[in-house]
């Protein structure tokens, strides 16, 4: 898997991080092509995804600022590199919170412009663990860059860096 830095190593970090038990219910949001729901069902987790554009046929169509899931239905919610790109990261962390179940898992990784800590406090989560892998993530920018597959832009805020987090829904 190529579309996140790190690749499914990383994906393979984050669910081992949060120690999930076997059969947890996991909702990945921005789930694109589904590697990282397959890899979940490999493991025994109960996952599913949801992306604007979904390019695999377990993944279903929505939107991760408004889904139609209850409220309370998962014990975590998964998400790279979709939170910033979809323009809202502040609701997509509120979507989350109401997503999971109390105390359920929050497992991040994405762009922030602020604290991570700040913005998981403000949506009602409790800071657990954070990596900082913004070198990480730029040899993944550079390198999809040299290769042509995403086009440069400009980021609002300024500096950013890029965070693997797990919060915990207070």
């Amino acid at each position: 898997m190529n579309a996140h830095p790190g690749g499914s190593a990383h994906t393979q970090h984050m669910l081992e991080a949060a120690a999930l038990p076997e059969g947890a219910r996991i909702l990945d949001l921005g789930a694109g092509a589904g590697e990282a729901v397959a890899m979940m069902r490999v493991r025994g987790y109960q996952a599913a995804g949801i992306d604007l554009m979904p390019r695999a046929d377990f993944i279903r169509p929505g939107d991760l600022l408004h889904t139609d899931f209850e409220s309370g239905s998962f014990d975590a919610v998964f998400s790279q590199c979709a939170f910033f790109v979809s323009g809202n990261a502040p609701q997509a962390l509120r979507e989350a919170h109401r997503l999971l179940k109390e105390a359920g898992l929050l497992l991040l990784s994405d762009v922030f412009f602020e604290p991570p800590a700040q913005m998981l406090q403000e949506a009602g989560f409790e800071l657990i663990l954070e990596e900082d892998l913004t070198s990480q993530w730029r040899d993944y920018y550079l390198e999809a860059l040299w290769r042509e597959d995403v086009l440069p832009c400009s980021l609002p805020g300024g500096k950013c860096r890029y965070s693997f987090v797990i919060g915990r829904k207070c």
